[in-house]
């Protein structure tokens, strides 16, 4: 037989005590964790008013069937112009590729060399740069062909090692051209040249 002994009043005391931090302890870490709940920012979710335009430069239509050549012509298209591709997917459509390149600009060189003349200060200027340039294909719906959208972005380190930039390349030339060059290499491979 198993006796039950009662604690004493000022123990049971203690333990509502304790039942009671335990409880406010467990509603302030809720409290807190609710807290650092971030919502996305509306702003974030609108297009900018050039979006569209942006999107219409960076997009053509090539009247083919034929995906897989498509692809073929903007991956050959992207090496010759001195990019390595890291990531292709023919039966996604994707192509992702990058270049490294000098990002050294004159006048930053300049003011940095009168900063640190002036001042004895090193400030850190734009060193190297990488060129990243996705290429993704899309079935056009309403006719025979594909819209193939090209999107690149360069990302900037400083002789410090640091990112100094990130940013799109949004040159409207940029992409008129790479798509001539394009429609050529389309043409050619179709004719088996």
């Amino acid at each position: 037989m198993t006796s039950h002994i009662t604690p004493p009043r000022s123990e049971r005391r203690f333990d509502r005590r304790r039942s009671a931090v335990r409880l406010a302890g467990t509603a302030a870490c809720a409290l807190a964790l609710g807290a650092c709940q971030q919502s996305v920012p509306k702003a974030a979710l609108q297009l900018s008013p050039d979006s569209l335009q942006r999107r219409q430069a960076q997009t053509r239509v090539f009247e083919t069937s034929d995906e897989a050549q498509l692809l073929s012509a903007s991956a050959a298209l992207l090496q010759d112009l001195g990019f390595t591709l890291d990531e292709s997917e023919v039966d996604l459509g994707v192509i992702v590729a990058s270049k490294n390149r000098d990002a050294t600009e004159v006048g930053q060189v300049v003011g940095a060399v009168v900063v640190a003349v002036l001042f004895g200060a090193d400030v850190p200027v734009d060193d190297e740069q990488k060129i990243r340039a996705a290429l993704v294909t899309r079935k056009l719906q309403e006719r025979n062909g594909y819209a193939v959208r090209l999107t690149m972005q360069r990302i900037v380190w400083n002789t410090d090692g640091k990112v100094s930039k990130t940013e799109p390349l949004d040159d409207a030339q940029m992409y008129q051209e790479f798509f001539d060059k394009l429609s050529k290499s389309v043409f050619l491979e179709a004719q088996e040249l």
